[in-house]
């Protein structure tokens, strides 16, 4: 390894399917010197290794793993020198795809011999017909590569699946060999199957388990492959990986956004579904930030581009859904626990069968009589030692803890794949299981609830005066300042088509009020101290309605004109559009919602009332939000969740037991949230709470599904009721129930209905 070793070395393990095979990966990577944290991802078959500076190189990795049975198809030490995943993907499933049919052609073969040989007319030479059409799938192509799984497994004394495989196909071919020296029932067709079958259950679950990630490959593939730049006052096409910051792209009518950017010239409505879920195009002009991958639909724009490359808003969703499709679920540990020692068990129930069976075939038999009337595989005819073989096979190929390892990750790449196709991004399993605990929804007001940014609210003319009058008047002066109370008096009155007037003699009183002359009148604008003190006439006229308006939590300005008070304008920071909407499906959801915020009583009483929170703590400055997150929890139980979306959110988010960050705060917030909304609507937080129960429950029901399963087969084939061919279809059955039930999620989630079917 050179000296440019990088921290992280990325192992791609076609063959870990499961958390049994992802626990091996992981102890046999932990007996190395120099090794840190490994993290598996049976999603994406990655094993990421933190490593020191003195520890081992990708080669290393490799011969270790390689070691405990499992091939490495890519060692990734930086993004350049890697395969991508899609390809490697590709050519596991087209490998699988290969073995199946090569072991397949025989397989059936064997199957149109067997039934004529077995019930009509003996076929001569039917053992070595049989033998050579079955060496090919046992011992060759089809079973080579289990086999030698195997024996790297047992070698480094560790097990995995394929040694139950190797286990249950090797001695029933090389047993059946003795028939060619001693008249006996011949097994070696039972290999031949339980190899195909083997090969058939692995095909399948690779091409379940794409469909279930399927959602992260999109989005690798949404982005732009070029770029139209500027460049020594030309425009030329560039690849979008020769981007950088400060490039100024041409973005024309249905164009994709190349890279992250901010709009610099021109006025555009884009389609940013991808990333928020949302159809309705959103209006970009000049200042506007912009996502790479999404849509221009309309003008023509030039955008700076600000992020390239892995730190693209598009990159860091992928890199959460592969942070979360990796991340382990606490209920897990229960799965990790019973298939760490599975394999050595089910080899220890084996043999037992198999002594059983030799020794007191008498007691057993009674059981198989019982079962030949209902199951017409049951032979009680057959002799003792078939019947030892029988059973011992099956239950090493039924036991198969695929399904047990497959319940949370398959549960979890569906859900985390929905989540971002909704905008919603989920950073690790255990918020998954902690989110649908959740009591208590704490909430900031300033960005969350409301917009953020003050907004034309109220004008109110005095009796005799007309409203556009006033707010002409009021807009004029303003238009002049940069506060930013001024610029929502301003924009309000366009909104309102009222267009400002020149302005004169501008004159600003701080924080208290601005005057200045339009046309022949001189104006004042400010607060009824100011207005006091300048003798402003017919003040008391407006008092009613200035208390009513400040009882609303609004920020109200006295408009006067040569001495004489002319009315009022209110500006305050507005609800977002889906506030209501979202508390009140919280409610709904049974949350006791609270409003934690800096703002002052009054305003955020105001906001409270119209939205419907439960509880407010006001004036709460960001050090104090963290302790008030510590007195709901301890008041709750660790039961509770809060939205944010500023830098001063942060420290409360890390501290709440699921934090929520809106994707268009800070980043600060969004690194140490658990959850990001990323279209930085409440109606997502709903969402996000349906989704995360709806994925608990699928691992939940694969979980009990898995473990019911093998504890009803294994003693079934110990006691000889359960054919092996029956049982390796059986185990394929189960592995691909777990992932079809997980995939029932996609279904559920289907409209925009995010609560699913109900029934």
């Amino acid at each position: 390894m050179s000296d440019s070793t990088p921290n992280t070395i990325t192992l791609t393990v076609p063959g870990m399917g499961s958390d049994h095979c992802a626990g091996i990966v992981r102890k046999t990577l932990e007996r190395l010197d120099g090794v840190g944290t490994i993290q598996t991802n049976i999603a994406n078959h990655h094993v990421s290794v933190t490593i020191e500076a003195s520890g081992p190189d990708g080669d290393t990795l490799k011969r270790a793993v390689e070691g405990a049975g499992y091939d490495v198809a890519a060692v990734q030490g930086d993004e350049e020198d890697a395969n991508s995943d899609a390809e490697i993907e590709e050519a596991y499933l087209s490998q699988a795809r290969k073995r199946l049919i090569i072991a397949a052609i025989p397989t059936t073969l064997i199957m149109l011999l067997m039934i004529p040989h077995m019930f009509w007319q003996p076929i001569p030479g039917y053992l070595a017909i049989v033998a050579l059409l079955a060496f090919p799938v046992v011992f060759l192509y089809g079973g080579i590569a289990t086999h030698k799984s195997t024996w790297r497994s047992l070698k480094n004394g560790t097990f995995n699946m394929d040694v139950l495989i190797s286990m249950g196909s090797l001695p029933p071919y090389l047993i059946g060999l003795v028939g060619f020296v001693y008249t006996m029932t011949s097994f070696i067709e039972m290999a031949a199957t339980i190899m195909t079958f083997h090969l058939l259950g692995r095909y399948l679950e690779a091409l379940a388990k794409g469909r279930a990630s399927q959602a992260i490959r999109r989005l690798m593939t949404l982005g732009a492959k070029t770029a139209r730049v500027e460049r020594d006052g030309e425009e030329i096409e560039v690849p979008v990986q020769e981007l950088a910051p400060g490039d100024i792209m041409i973005v024309r009518p249905g164009d994709k956004i190349p890279t992250d950017g901010e709009v610099v010239e021109g006025e555009s409505h884009l389609d940013e579904s991808l990333a928020t879920g949302e159809s309705i195009p959103v209006y970009k002009s000049t200042g506007d930030s912009v996502i790479g991958a999404t849509i221009n639909k309309e003008g023509r724009l030039r955008v700076k581009a600000t992020r390239v490359g892995g730190d693209t808003f598009l990159s860091q969703v992928v890199r959460l859904i592969d942070q979360a499709q990796g991340s382990r679920v606490p209920i897990q540990e229960f799965a990790d626990r019973m298939t760490g020692r599975f394999v050595p068990a089910v080899l220890a129930i084996s043999l037992a069968s198999l002594i059983a069976w030799a020794l007191f075939p008498d007691v057993l038999r009674p059981i198989l009589d019982w079962g030949a009337t209902f199951l017409p595989w049951v032979n009680p005819e057959a002799s003792t030692p078939t019947l030892a073989l029988i059973a011992a096979v099956a239950v090493l190929v039924i036991a198969c803890p695929c399904a047990l390892g497959l319940a949370t990750p398959t549960a979890l790449m569906v859900g985390s794949g929905i989540g971002a196709e909704r905008g919603i991004l989920i950073r690790s399993g255990e918020a998954i299981q902690t989110f649908k605990d959740v009591k208590v929804m704490v909430l900031d007001k300033t960005g969350t609830i409301t917009r953020g940014e003050p907004k034309l609210t109220d004008a109110i003319a005095a009796e005799g005066f007309e409203e556009t009058r006033l707010l002409t008047l009021a807009a004029s002066v303003e238009n002049a300042s940069e506060h930013p109370i001024a610029r929502a008096i301003v924009e309000g009155a366009k909104e309102r088509d009222v267009k400002p007037g020149e302005v004169s003699e501008f004159r600003s009183t701080g924080a208290r009020g601005v005057s200045g002359k339009v046309g022949d009148e001189t104006v004042l604008i400010g607060n009824r101290r100011l207005l006091e003190e300048e003798g402003v006439a017919g003040l008391e006229a407006l008092d009613d309605a200035m208390a009513e308006l400040e009882g609303k939590g609004r920020t109200v300005v006295i408009v006067a004109a040569d001495g004489q008070a002319l009315g009022l304008v209110a500006v305050a920071d507005t609800l977002k559009e889906k506030s209501v909407e979202a508390i009140r499906g919280m409610h709904e959801l049974g949350l006791h919602v609270v409003m934690i915020t800096g703002d002052n009583e009054r305003a955020a009483r105001a906001v409270a009332d119209e939205v419907g929170i439960d509880e407010v703590q006001a004036g709460v400055l960001p050090e104090g939000k963290v302790d008030a997150i510590r007195a709901l929890q301890e008041k709750h139980g660790n039961h509770v969740a809060m939205v944010g979306d500023g830098i001063n959110d942060a420290a409360a988010l890390k501290q709440a037991n699921v934090g929520i960050a809106i994707g268009a705060g800070a980043d600060v917030a969004i690194e140490a949230a658990d959850v990001t909304l990323v279209r930085g609507e409440l109606t997502a937080v709903v969402d996000a709470m349906h989704l995360s129960r709806a994925t608990f429950g699928k691992i939940v029901q694969n979980l009990i599904w898995a473990s019911a399963y093998n504890v009803a087969a294994i003693p079934i084939a110990a006691i000889g009721l359960l054919h092996p061919m029956i049982g390796v279809i059986a185990m394929t059955a189960s592995s691909l129930s777990v992932i079809g039930n997980s995939l029932l999620l996609k279904r559920r989630f289907a409209t925009n209905n995010p609560q699913g079917d109900s029934k």
